[in-house]
Order: structure tokens, then sequence, then C-alpha cells
């Protein structure tokens, strides 16, 4: 831990600066988000209970924004009969090589922070967020987004409980709208 830290501290600014440079370079992680720009119609189902899905359906609205480094995604629907919207990013930390994504939305005041992988399909990036639920406590959740084709993109989430046990909660279908203005 000692030499690392006289390393770090030998380093010139410029050689630091160089090092920044190159990881804030967007590369081909980057390029699997960019397919996931448009405009979107959603149909949903989630699932609050065992047994009975809730089916609704919003819109979306994802954009590159900060140079191609980040994916914002906008939602617009409804949650069991009220309006529901939500706002997160998706990004790929070239420094430690895992997509990372923070979302919020109206159903709460947090933050979620989620962090994974691409799949080796190129297609698919899964990730995981561990979260203090008001409701049950510690839960962690997996997400998968998959690129199925340049116009559909499909998204499930999943809860594993303090038992352990993992549950499908949501599953999203995303359809890119004709009218897309970042095809």
């Amino acid at each position: 831990m000692a030499r690392e830290s006289t390393v770090r501290k030998e380093m010139d600014m410029k050689s630091m600066m160089d090092v920044y440079h190159k990881l804030a370079i967007p590369g081909a992680p980057h390029e699997l988000l960019t397919k996931m720009e448009g405009s979107w119609s959603v149909r949903s189902t989630c699932w609050m209970e065992p047994g009975k899905p809730v089916e609704s359906s919003g819109t979306a609205e994802h954009k590159m924004v900060l140079d191609g480094r980040f994916l914002q995604q906008e939602f617009f629907g409804e949650m069991t009969g009220s309006p529901f919207s939500g706002i997160g990013f998706v990004g790929y930390d070239n420094h430690t090589g895992k997509y990372v994504s923070t979302w919020m939305d109206t159903m709460g005041t947090g933050i979620y922070y989620f962090e994974g992988t691409a799949g080796s399909d190129g297609r698919t990036i899964t990730q995981f967020c561990n979260y203090d639920d008001p409701v049950q406590g510690p839960v962690k959740w997996r997400s998968v987004s998959r690129l199925v084709d340049d116009d559909t993109l499909e998204f499930e989430m999943y809860i594993t409980n303090s038992s352990g046990k993992e549950e499908k909660m949501a599953d999203m279908t995303y359809t890119r709208s004709k009218y897309s203005m970042h095809r």
C-alpha cells in the first residue's frame, strides 16, 4: 500500500491527466448504449404479489449525453393506476470495466445504483443492486437489458429477498417508435 501511494505521488500532472483523458474516451461498450437511443413505446407486466401480474403501457425517451458517455433514460407511464415516471443513467466505466446505472422514480425518494457486465452476445447487460426496501428489508435486484434487434429492447427485473428466493418483478418490452428522432 505504501508503494502504491508513493507511485501516485511521483506521477506528474501531465501523466495523471493522460490517464484520465484515456479513461474518458467512449469505446466499444458505449456503442451498445448508443443502439438503445431513441423514442420507445413500452408494454409492462409487473408482479406486485405472487401470481397476479399488472399490465400497463408507457413511453420512454433514451438519449446519449455527455458526448456519448451515458444513456439518459426517461420513462412515463402508470403504476397500479397512478402516474409514474422515472429517470435513469447507464454508462460504461472504462476504469472498472463494468456497466453502471442509476435510477430514480416517483415511487420514492431514493436513488438506486446498479453495476454489472455485458453478456457474451454483446447485446445484453446484466446488473445488480443491493437495496434496503422499506417493506421487505435488504433485497438484491438483478436487471437484464437485452437489445433484441434495432427496434426492440427487453428489460427484466428480478428481486432476491432475505430468504434467498429470486422472483421476477417486471417484464418490459420497448418497441422503437416509428417517428423516433434518435435512429
